[in-house]
This record gives structure tokens, C-alpha cells and sequence, in this order.
């Protein structure tokens, strides 16, 4: 299960927007009301610790996965200019409450992977992290030669995933765990 100390990183400032202190989000998230609605987040400058931060406004820029916020305090493009690269966060224990079949991609992290090979399941290695671009993909590290690949987390791919039982069971195309 999630530990509930853990931060997931939803966004990533990537430059400011204007002059009055909007900053430009670039989404790792699902949910676009992270960037929408306001109240509270937080922001991380590499590995500091986390520091809080009103939402106050947002909208997302047409045709994007790009969002512009503006945040309590920054009101000048110099101020926001200091936040290039920071992390927008969030903490897990109020992620959103997902319908049956549906995962939060951190959940994943750490499944045994299993493989179906004559008739039997094979455990062929773990989860490690999570890539998330235009498409969810998994890290898995192979446990026979330790090479890590990356998994496309899609249903025909991944046909399931057992989190009670801490694993999921991948159908990948021929060679893509040589890749």
C-alpha cells in the first residue's frame, strides 16, 4: 500500500508565463484539477525538503499537456523565474479515490513482474519506477541479467494487476524485453 509520508510528483515548472509571476507547469498527472483548482501544493527544488503553496488560478494551454498557474506570492517574472525545474507535489494520502481497475502508477512500483511461460507464471523481475510522458511506462529490472526495460502500461500489454498480491502479470510482444 502507499505510505502515507510520500510525496508524488504531479508537475514540473518548466518557465515562467508573462510578467505578472504565472509560472508554466508541464503535467505528470492524470487529474488536471491539480492545476485548476485552487488551495494548497507544494513545491520542491531537487532534493530539498517540500514547501507549501497556494493555487490560486489555472487553465491548461490548448493543445498541451502544459498548464499555466499562478501561485500565492509570485507576482513578478523574476520571482517566478526562480522557480524553473522546482517539482509541484502532492501527498499521497489525498490522491483521488480511483474506480475498480484503476491504479495510482505509484501503487505499481515494487509489483513482482510475472510471466506466463508453458502454462506456468514466472516471476521475471520488479517494478522500479514509472516514465511518464506522453504515455505511462514501467521500469521493470529484469532479475536474470538486471537490465532494466521499460514496459508500455497498457491493458493488452499488462492484463493484470494484483495489488493485494503485490504483482502484475505482463503479455509483452516478441523482443521487447530484449530491447
Amino acid at each position: 500500500m502507499i505510505n502515507k509520508n510520500e510525496w508524488l510528483v504531479v508537475g514540473l515548472i518548466t518557465s515562467c508565463h508573462g510578467i505578472n509571476g504565472q509560472v508554466k507547469v508541464k503535467s505528470l498527472s492524470d487529474f488536471e484539477e491539480r492545476f485548476l483548482k485552487p488551495g494548497m501544493r507544494w513545491l520542491q527544488k531537487e532534493n530539498e525538503p517540500p514547501s507549501k503553496i497556494q493555487l490560486i488560478s489555472g487553465f491548461k494551454q490548448s493543445g498541451k499537456e502544459t498548464f499555466v498557474v499562478k501561485l500565492h506570492g509570485i507576482n513578478t517574472r523574476t520571482h517566478a523565474e526562480q522557480l524553473k525545474k522546482f517539482k509541484v507535489l502532492v501527498k499521497t494520502d489525498k490522491l483521488p479515490k480511483l474506480k475498480k481497475e484503476e491504479f495510482h502508477l505509484l501503487e505499481l512500483i515494487n509489483l513482482e513482474v510475472k510471466i506466463l511461460e508453458n502454462d506456468e507464471l514466472q516471476i521475471i523481475g520488479k517494478v522500479t519506477n514509472l516514465e511518464n510522458e506522453k504515455n505511462n511506462l514501467l521500469v521493470i529490472r529484469l532479475f536474470k541479467n538486471q537490465k532494466k526495460v521499460l514496459i508500455p502500461f497498457v491493458r493488452e500489454i499488462v492484463p493484470l494487476v494484483d495489488i493485494k498480491n503485490n504483482f502484475l502479470i505482463i503479455n509483452p510482444p516478441n523482443g521487447l524485453l530484449e530491447l
